[in-house]
C-alpha cells in the first residue's frame, strides 16, 4: 500500500503520541470512518469558521456527556 504524504505525516504524529493518546486518536479515526458509511470523504486543506464552530460544539457536547457519565 502506498501512502500519501498526508497519510505518512499523520502516521508519524500518531506514533509520537503516548500509547493512551494514540489509542484515542485511532478510536476517533474509526468513529469518523463509521460516520462516512463507506462514502468517499472529500478532504480540504482548510476548514471554514462554520466547520470549526461545529467541531468545537460537538467536542464540548461529548466532553460534557462523558463528565456526566463519570459522576
Amino acid at each position: 500500500m502506498v501512502l500519501t504524504l498526508q497519510e505518512e505525516s499523520l502516521i508519524s504524529v500518531v506514533r509520537a503520541l503516548p500509547p493512551d493518546e494514540a489509542g484515542k486518536v485511532l478510536n476517533w479515526a474509526c468513529q469518523l470512518a463509521d460516520l462516512a458509511g463507506g462514502r468517499t470523504v472529500e478532504w480540504s486543506d482548510s476548514w471554514c469558521d462554520e466547520d470549526l464552530a461545529e467541531a468545537s460544539a460537538a467536542a464540548m457536547r461529548r466532553f460534557e456527556d462523558e463528565e456526566r457519565e463519570d459522576r
